[in-house]
């Protein structure tokens, strides 16, 4: 228990199960959650966090078990009625939050504009003073022009922020952050922690949840792990991690990756001339070897997206050349990549990556069809045997292959994304941001089969703006600063502050 013996929780969960025919999700979850609080949920990819968060937010309301607001019974049968009780939530799926076709204000003011301040007709000019408002509680700065935008124009990382705006706008009783860090810059993470201090002093509860640990440490005045759909710790400050690690896996992990032994590339299989990452930038000469992990870090905003896209062909580079093997590398498109052997697993799995309501077979075989399909029909026995084999390989945990890609967890969608380029034998493979929102497990299970994709002959470009992400699976690392490489150094060559120092200076 985090709160003192005679303060009543404002949520509290009792013997809470849920499944899905015979799946069953969760069973016998009980917990407290006390104001001024923030009490950390762990637990791995496929625990049931985002079934529980479901539930609390009135998404799932055919639930086992009780949940109490401020001791009182309650029974959420929509988001709407979860909002209404205080509890608002942030999901980790952005594309849960955002409203598409309408503008960055409209995003801002939605919850707001039923009520009859608004009357019947609004329009965007009678929105933007108080989207204005939102906006300000995060210091998000953001122009007329900006709020006038589509919500689709804005980043990832200015999506998130704009979900938070707009449920703190709500002042709720209980806040969920699901990943709340994932697209956001080290500044803006500071930010954000800053934000839920002040939420804490208030006498909000924050549920936090996040597989970075480091993030739980500096917040949390408690936590409980998930594992199987069943709590299996409870903690208090200070916080056992290695208990805490072994509870979210069921075993002792002490360290988070295999022991890596440096990798070093002869062969440049992918080699960059000339080409400009932001405009207004010198041009860069890069060169990718085969046999290699390479780490491109930088942070928000450094040229890791313009690279990968740039090389996949989704965003072609309108300066400079590039070489395959020796021979010209000029992909217009993703297609003329993927036949060449250059495959991108994107920054964001949701909205570049799963087509929803798709299996994983059909998911997989998606960029393969023309193999799959000699003669215009889905060769069905082909796809299946793809989709079972991601599973395997990747430890995919589904059903089985004809499970639908929506349902699963984040890290089990990145899997799933992951192997389905590693089936197509990659010669070079770019991963966007591969471990955001992917726990522990799942992010050392990914590295490994990276690392076994490099040892058999691909070239392999891992962008993250983690730090510890790269030190742990690559073997060389750039550093990139406003699309510039500042630093190109093998990681026994370097350090972590090194790094750090690289990434802070200025073009």
């Amino acid at each position: 228990m985090d709160g003192p013996a005679t303060q009543k929780a404002v949520v509290s969960l009792a013997d809470v199960s849920m499944a899905f025919g015979t799946n069953r999700v969760l069973s016998g979850v009980s917990m407290e959650v006390f104001p001024a609080t923030v009490k950390a949920l762990i637990g791995a990819n496929g625990a049931g966090k985002s079934t529980l968060i479901k539930i609390l937010s009135g998404v799932y309301p055919e639930h086992g078990g009780e949940i109490r607001v401020d001791g009182k019974p309650v029974r959420a049968n929509s988001p709407r009625l979860a909002r209404a009780l205080g509890i608002h939530t942030v999901h980790q799926k952005i594309a849960d939050g955002v409203i598409p076709g309408l503008s960055v204000a409209e995003n801002l003011v939605f919850d707001n504009l039923a009520l009859p301040s608004f009357g019947a007709r609004f329009s965007l000019a009678k929105i933007l003073p108080r989207a204005r408002q939102i906006a300000a509680r995060l210091e998000l700065g953001w122009s007329d022009e900006i709020l006038r935008r589509d919500v689709f124009q804005l980043g990832i990382a200015d999506q998130q922020l704009l979900l938070l705006a707009r449920a703190l706008d709500q002042e709720p009783r209980m806040l969920i952050l699901d990943e709340p860090t994932s697209a956001l810059s080290m500044a803006e993470v500071e930010r954000l922690f800053d934000v839920i201090r002040s939420l804490r002093q208030d006498g909000v509860a924050v549920l936090y949840v996040s597989h970075h640990l480091s993030e739980i440490d500096t917040l949390a005045d408690s936590l409980v792990v998930l594992r199987d759909g069943k709590i299996r710790l409870e903690q208090s400050r200070p916080f056992g991690w290695n208990d805490v690690v072994r509870a979210m896996l069921g075993e002792q992990v002490l360290d988070e990756e295999r022991t890596i032994v440096e990798q070093r590339g002869t062969q440049v299989r992918l080699a960059l001339r000339g080409v400009r990452l932001h405009e207004n930038r010198p041009p860069q000469d890069i060169d990718f070897r085969a046999g290699e992990v390479t780490g491109v870090i930088g942070l928000l905003g450094a040229g890791k997206s313009e690279l990968a896209k740039g090389v996949f062909g989704a965003t072609p580079f309108t300066v400079g050349t590039m070489t395959l093997d020796g021979a010209a590398f000029t992909p217009r498109n993703p297609g003329d990549a993927v036949k060449r052997g250059v495959f991108l697993v994107p920054e964001d799995r949701s909205a570049e990556a799963l087509l929803p309501g798709w299996s994983i077979a059909r998911s997989v075989s998606l960029p393969f069809l023309s193999s799959l399909a000699p003669r215009g029909l889905v060769r069905q026995g082909a796809e299946s045997r793809r989709g079972r084999w991601v599973i395997d390989e990747l430890e995919v945990v589904a059903t089985g292959e004809g499970h639908l890609v929506d349902e699963l967890s984040g890290g089990n969608q990145q899997r799933v994304v992951v192997g389905r380029w590693l089936a197509g034998k990659p010669r070079v493979l770019v991963l966007d941001e591969p471990f955001r929102g992917v726990d522990i497990g799942a992010r050392a299970g990914i590295s490994h089969k990276l690392r076994d994709l490099a040892a058999d002959g691909a070239a392999v470009i891992v962008n993250s703006s983690d730090v510890d992400e790269i030190l742990q699976g690559c073997d060389r690392i750039l550093v990139l600063v406003d699309g510039v490489v500042r630093s190109d150094t093998y990681i026994s060559e370097t350090t972590r502050d090194q790094i750090i120092e690289r990434m802070s200076e200025i073009a």
